[in-house]
């Protein structure tokens, strides 16, 4: 019988936040390290996890708004500003950013707009030629993480080298 030295490590992964703020109502900023990892496992970890943060999660948008009284998406609507703050919503919906614009009005009008709302992953494009009954169709993009980055740092020397991944958020 043959036998093979196996050598175990003993070393646990760790997931650890070095950084996290938050910049305004819709944009925060985490980084993260996940040690230690054998040379070869970072790049596959990182891409993994940047590829599920940026096509795998939902998000909810606004992706049509229906009104009798507005001709076309680009008309003007009366004097003052609207914003996300006028919205009438249920109990079940919370607005992230209340100050979010929504229309420019030019003079005093009743405005009444009905807002779909789904939730998805991605991206979708207003198709042309899809406005019936007042109702425009907006560009819409589900998702949550705009942005997801990985880096590599090495350490350690001859066969002890390891790696560390960074992932900024």
């Amino acid at each position: 019988m043959v036998r093979e030295k196996v050598i175990v490590s003993t070393w646990t992964l760790q997931w650890k936040c070095v950084e996290s703020r938050v910049d305004n109502k819709r944009l925060c900023y985490g980084c993260f390290i996940l040690s230690p990892l054998i040379k070869g496992q970072v790049d596959t970890i990182g891409i993994k996890v940047r590829r599920a943060l940026l096509g795998e999660i939902e998000g909810t948008c606004i992706t049509c708004a229906k009104s009798e009284k507005i001709p076309h998406e680009y008309s003007t609507i009366g004097p003052g500003y609207v914003t996300a703050q006028d919205i009438i919503s249920p109990p079940s919906v919370e607005i992230v950013d209340n100050t979010q614009h929504i229309a420019r009005l030019t003079e005093p009008i009743y405005l009444c707009i009905g807002l779909q709302i789904e939730r998805n992953r991605g991206y979708s494009i207003k198709k042309p030629n899809n406005f019936q009954d007042g109702s425009y169709p907006l560009d819409v993009v589900f998702m949550p993480v705009r942005n997801a980055n990985h880096s590599i740092h090495a350490y350690g020397n001859g066969n002890e080298r390891q790696e560390i991944l960074f992932l900024e958020i």
